[in-house]
């Protein structure tokens, strides 16, 4: 790997806390932008200027790169060349004024409470079974992405106080209660199930949720799990590893949560990513009020 990646990456693990998924995402669109510019300039990432950029997101158009993925890109590369002017490897970022492309908002996929409900009796009784509706009771009472799940310890568990402990994408802790099924539900995995899922009862596992192996349940091993499910449910069109979030949050401000509490237990660093649920949710009323009201 590049040695000034290689930097790159220790300075966003050891100073910015960063998780190992945000980590790979980012070593991953910097390598790529390192390959074109050798590959097709013969040049160094300390000597790419705005041109270099430019072509860069010139081929990810004809590539047929989503906006979402190549504003992506262009933070990768702009947080890159951050650290890189910092460091004085280069005198000038060349990202400045390349402006990242217009995201057309798409509309939030959600459940309703019903079919919430429904999923969340999917799961069986056997030990899979017990662990999966862990998995998802947890997802849904407290909001929290499926890689903040898979890289959640046991020790960040406090059934004694119901909330769990999330570290989220740059290391930044959060408390967030679990509700009364959740936390049973979590409760029966943990004292029945988990510990014949290790195998070993001197494992050294510190993960929350671990599979037959016992080893960490893992990111492919969730997106399995809400297909099956998905499909028992009847949701197959529906269900995706944000949906149960987007569910948690616009249900969270049907019920009366106020958008900054909503904020901090989403782990949002900005709050405008959290008043896109409070325009769903405006939508729904305006929906129910037109069906109800005899002179809507």
């Amino acid at each position: 790997m590049n040695g000034f990646i290689n930097d790159f990456m220790n300075y966003l693990s050891a100073e910015k806390k960063m998780a190992q998924n945000s980590l790979d995402a980012y070593k991953r669109d910097v390598q790529e932008f390192a390959d074109m510019i050798r590959d097709k300039q013969g040049l160094s990432l300390s000597d790419a200027s705005n041109t270099e950029v430019v072509s860069f997101l010139l081929k990810l158009k004809n590539e047929g790169k989503s906006a979402a993925t190549v504003n992506r890109k262009i933070a990768s590369l702009r947080a890159f060349y951050g650290f890189m002017l910092q460091q004085n490897h280069v005198a000038v970022n060349p990202t400045v004024n390349i402006k990242s492309p217009r995201i057309e908002r798409k509309s939030i996929e959600y459940l309703t409470i019903e079919e919430v409900e429904i999923l969340l009796s999917s799961p069986d009784k056997s030990l899979k079974g017990l662990r999966d509706k862990a998995i998802l009771e947890l997802l849904y009472a407290t909001g929290i992405r499926v890689s903040e799940v898979v890289e959640m310890n046991l020790d960040e568990v406090n059934l004694r106080m119901g909330f769990v402990t999330c570290t989220g994408e740059h290391g930044k802790a959060r408390i967030i209660p679990m509700g009364r099924p959740s936390r049973a539900a979590v409760e029966e995995y943990i004292y029945d199930v988990r510990g014949k899922l290790l195998k070993d009862e001197n494992s050294s596992e510190k993960a929350l949720f671990v599979n037959y192996t016992g080893g960490r349940f893992t990111r492919q091993g969730l997106w399995k799990l809400l297909k099956e499910y998905a499909a028992l449910a009847g949701l197959e069109n529906k269900l995706t590893p944000q949906t149960l979030r987007n569910s948690f949050a616009v249900h969270m401000i049907q019920n009366g949560a106020d958008l900054k509490s909503l904020q901090e237990l989403m782990g949002h660093e900005d709050i405008t990513a959290t008043q896109i649920y409070l325009s769903v949710s405006k939508n729904r009323i305006k929906e129910v009020y037109d069906r109800a009201h005899p002179r809507a």
